[in-house]
């Protein structure tokens, strides 16, 4: 636990809330201060003042994690602030209790900028949350109807699934995301609806979640049988989203093969 850097921090981000920035009014007494009194933190956060006093004198003990949530709250601290709280005080962040199936704006406009890559966005869950118009030509119209799941698509056989050479090194892969976000959204209804979905109805599902496996995302080489534009041999890179426990997949192919020429192609069509 760092207890100068989070005495530090505490101080700096109660120093730059205003009282009415957090529903409180303003009193006729002039402050010394722009920022919140102490007091009030305490009370926003349901501790005592005592308590938080300490914190930010670097001489209490190690906050808890429900502790932490409360500051953060307290303090209208950011996702990346919030973590960083967590790290100060030296415990692992906890996720959000649902999956995000939202997407930033940012990532969204990324997508965009990438004319000529098949890009999509995944949630925890494996739903498709953004796509680009070359991804939906290469892996199947049905994204436009933004229900596609690729754990349905993979296992149930919902949706277009063009053959794969990865089709069997995907399935792990998918029922280890799966597992992790079990894990850590233990309450989610549509991940909890999913996952009985898919264990009811695929035994290859079944069979492959009793192994536990364990991927960590990356670059990986597979060959797509187009039904249109034939055979592609294509890269998958991932980046990731950590705030919001998402992936980006980027599709492309190497320079100057046959493959590049057709996303060229399929590029300019869906322009």
């Amino acid at each position: 636990m760092a207890r100068q850097e989070l005495a530090r921090f505490l101080r700096d981000r109660r120093a730059g809330l205003r009282p009415y920035e957090v529903g409180l009014m303003a009193t006729g007494t002039v402050r010394r201060t722009p920022g919140l009194r102490r007091e009030e933190v305490a009370e926003l956060a349901h501790m005592s003042v005592d308590y938080y006093t300490r914190l930010e004198q670097a001489r209490g003990p190690r906050p808890s994690p429900r502790i932490l949530d409360a500051l953060a709250q307290a303090l209208r601290l950011t996702s990346a602030e919030r973590s960083h709280l967590f790290r100060l005080a030296g415990s692992n962040p906890p996720p959000g209790s649902n999956v995000v199936r939202r997407v930033r704006p940012h990532v969204s406009r990324m997508l965009e900028r990438l004319p000529e890559t098949a890009a999509i966005v995944t949630d925890a869950a494996y739903g498709v949350v953004a796509w680009n118009p070359l991804a939906q030509a290469l892996l199947g119209g049905d994204l436009a109807r933004g229900t596609t799941n690729l754990a349905r698509r993979r296992f149930l056989g919902q949706g277009q699934l063009h053959e794969s050479s990865s089709t069997e090194e995907f399935g792990h892969i998918v029922v280890a995301r799966l597992r992790r976000a079990a894990d850590r959204y233990p309450h989610d209804p549509q991940l909890t609806a999913l996952l009985a979905e898919l264990d009811a109805h695929s035994e290859e599902f079944r069979q492959i979640w009793q192994t536990r496996p364990v991927h960590a995302p990356g670059h990986r080489s597979k060959t797509l049988h187009h039904p249109e534009a034939g055979t592609l041999r294509l890269n998958c890179d991932v980046l990731l989203v950590p705030e919001d426990d998402q992936e980006v997949v980027l599709i492309t192919a190497d320079p100057g093969s046959s493959a590049a020429r057709t996303l060229y192609r399929l590029a300019r069509q869906t322009a």
